[in-house]
């Protein structure tokens, strides 16, 4: 017998629609991988924590992460307030242990109210900015909290160097859970590109200090053959001349007039 039309501008049979609305929902099931609770540690970021002057008495790092740049600055300086801020409550939980207060929000929403009247010497970007729809606009947001004569430290990925570089060539370009390639980065940078689009909307910054930090080719083995202090130097070498091709990271500080 054959199967009954669906009238005009009625509804499919409740039963063919049912097992539609099963099937979608085994396939989401079944392509759609779990999201990871993702806590970013490491040990700190020591060539921009080394940017620091001495008379920083409150520091706000912005994507604070587990904490491992607080406990840096606080064993360097500490005097230091050191506050945060994370999106992460697994994150918080670990940070605050070195923090005066760890705050849990987007930092691309709306600032909460205890946070807007409140005053920094330093504000601290290590490799958050590149996570972000407009960094900018961030930090000129952030910047409003720096009181004058504050300082900006930022640390950003260099998309350029020549590990990277040795990738694109050899054509891979797959998304990782960290690095230059993290899956949660939205903007990418260079040694040329990184200030003069970050600081686009900031006209109340300016810039002290541009660096880089890594390595030329065949580090491993110059460490091993040579004393670390050479090595050392042969990278630094390296950075400061050609910095977009041997630094892994672009650093920046900038001073609020």
């Amino acid at each position: 017998m054959p199967a009954r039309r669906q009238e005009r501008g009625g509804k499919p049979p409740a039963r063919e629609d049912g097992k539609l609305m099963s099937s979608q929902k085994d396939i989401n099931k079944r392509v759609t991988p779990p999201v990871p609770r993702r806590v970013y540690s490491n040990q700190g970021n020591a060539p921009l924590i080394d940017l620091l002057d001495k008379g920083c008495n409150r520091l706000l790092d912005i994507g604070c992460g587990a904490g491992d740049n607080a406990a840096m600055v606080k064993l360097r300086f500490p005097e230091c307030d050191v506050f945060g801020i994370t999106h992460s409550v697994a994150e918080a939980e670990l940070a605050q242990r070195h923090m005066t207060q760890c705050w849990v929000f987007d930092i691309e929403g709306k600032l909460p109210d205890d946070l807007t009247h409140q005053s920094f010497d330093v504000l601290l970007f290590s490799h958050v900015l590149e996570h972000l729809r407009d960094p900018a606009a961030v930090l000129a947001r952030f910047s409003r909290l720096l009181r004058s004569g504050g300082q900006v430290l930022i640390a950003v990925p260099n998309i350029l160097s020549w590990r990277m570089r040795a990738r694109f060539l050899l054509g891979r370009f797959e998304y990782e859970s960290g690095g230059e390639l993290d899956d949660t980065h939205l903007r990418f940078f260079t040694w040329f590109t990184a200030a003069q689009y970050l600081l686009s909307k900031s006209v109340d910054l300016e810039i002290t200090c541009k660096a880089t930090s890594g390595s030329v080719p065949l580090w491993w083995l110059r460490r091993h053959v040579l004393p670390r202090r050479w090595a050392e130097y042969i990278d630094q070498w390296g950075c400061r001349h050609w910095p977009n091709l041997f630094g892994d990271q672009v650093i920046i500080r900038a001073v609020k007039r």
